[in-house]
């Protein structure tokens, strides 16, 4: 009989850019692979792969206490009734409300894949406080028992988050974010013309959008030939998003062009000079290590999870987060030196076979996947 691997994830697409290739690899090694998930449109083609879906309504805001409890139910009754050999966690909500109702069915083999701390430990204020102090809370009863394997794409995170929980001893296994495939992102060479800058982000406060804006207005002013992108859409169910009438403030603004969701992200970057995320803080962005394995320089934010997907000074250079000034000055240093972005974009692809490649990541999950099944 083949092993039953179930993904919890809070919604299908991100399962789709994040974690697929670790499923089809699964498939391939034997695995009946289930998916519980909210679902968009995208059902047919997972289950046209041979995922066996289960879809699940997940609140990614916080959602009222009905809503939780019938997310663990929901979780509690596919874990008693699927009754999976391996259970991996994706994401805040289904790591804590998964956690939990794997102890509560005795579900013993639990990977919890941390992809940054998130929203709530980026926010300041009395409610953001409270909401730290309950996540924590959550995150200890989850996985307090130190069984689980938990996957984390940073080093500064898996530090913190070990002591959050109160378990320095858990076992940790530090991956290189979700890899990209080095045949589908290759390197062209830098366009001709004048200079234009990508940031590739969900319209999120917290990945920087307002000092990118700003960092845009001021180095157009100087020099309005550079053209300044923007490709990523709202995201309706994050607290830190823009609604629809600040998108249309900031596109009347006309500093930035906003492209919406891009699905071919390789072709763009092939049309842009640099790459930008100047995010507050991240677990390891994949839009950076798709911009190295084109071979494109980036300016980002020396921040957990941004610094950890560059080499500064070689591949690109650092900014001070929430700082607009120091993004503009990054962003102006790396534009201004044609050479300096060959060389940068250069050490970038070679960064990003070494370090990022897919198939890394999935050999990664699979060893982790055999270490649980031997146990």
């Amino acid at each position: 009989m083949r092993k039953k691997l179930l993904f919890v994830v809070n919604v299908d697409w991100f399962f789709v850019s994040h974690r697929l290739p670790i499923a089809v690899e699964a498939m391939r090694e034997g695995y009946e692979v289930h998916l519980a998930t909210q679902m968009t449109d995208l059902e047919d083609r997972l289950r046209d792969l041979g995922i066996i879906c289960h879809p699940m309504k997940i609140d990614r805001s916080y959602g009222g206490a009905l809503h939780i409890i019938h997310f663990l139910w929901s979780l509690f009754q596919l874990f008693r009734t699927l009754r999976p050999d391996i259970v991996h966690l994706v994401s805040i909500k289904p790591v804590i409300f998964g956690g939990i109702a794997a102890r509560l069915t005795g579900t013993k083999n639990v990977v919890a894949s941390i992809s940054g701390l998130g929203f709530v430990f980026i926010a300041k204020g009395v409610k953001a406080t409270l909401r730290r102090w309950l996540v924590r809370f959550l995150y200890r009863l989850s996985l307090g028992n130190g069984s689980a394997i938990i996957i984390v794409q940073n080093t500064t995170d898996r530090e913190e988050f070990l002591k959050m929980i109160g378990k320095p001893k858990m076992k940790t296994v530090l991956v290189n974010g979700s890899g990209v495939d080095m045949n589908e992102y290759t390197v062209s060479p830098l366009p001709d013309g004048p200079c234009r800058v990508l940031m590739g982000a969900r319209l999120l406060r917290d990945k920087g959008l307002m000092e990118y804006m700003e960092a845009a207005q001021t180095l157009r002013a100087k020099r309005p030939d550079m053209t300044f992108l923007i490709a990523g859409d709202v995201d309706p169910g994050n607290p830190a998003t823009i609604d629809q009438d600040e998108l249309a403030n900031l596109k009347a603004d006309g500093s930035v062009e906003f492209l919406g969701h891009v699905s071919d992200m390789a072709s763009l970057m092939a049309s842009c000079h640099l790459v930008v995320l100047p995010s507050y803080r991240e677990g390891l962005p994949r839009v950076l290590i798709e911009a190295a394995a084109c071979g494109r320089a980036v300016v980002t934010t020396d921040v957990p999870g941004c610094r950890d997907a560059i080499v500064p000074g070689k591949t690109g250079l650092l900014a001070k987060s929430h700082d607009a000034q120091s993004l503009t000055a990054a962003i102006e240093q790396a534009s201004s030196d044609r050479q300096l972005l060959e060389d940068m974009g250069k050490a970038g692809r070679q960064f990003a076979e070494t370090t990022f490649d897919v198939q890394q990541v999935v050999d990664r999950h699979m060893d982790v996947y055999k270490n649980l099944s031997a146990v």
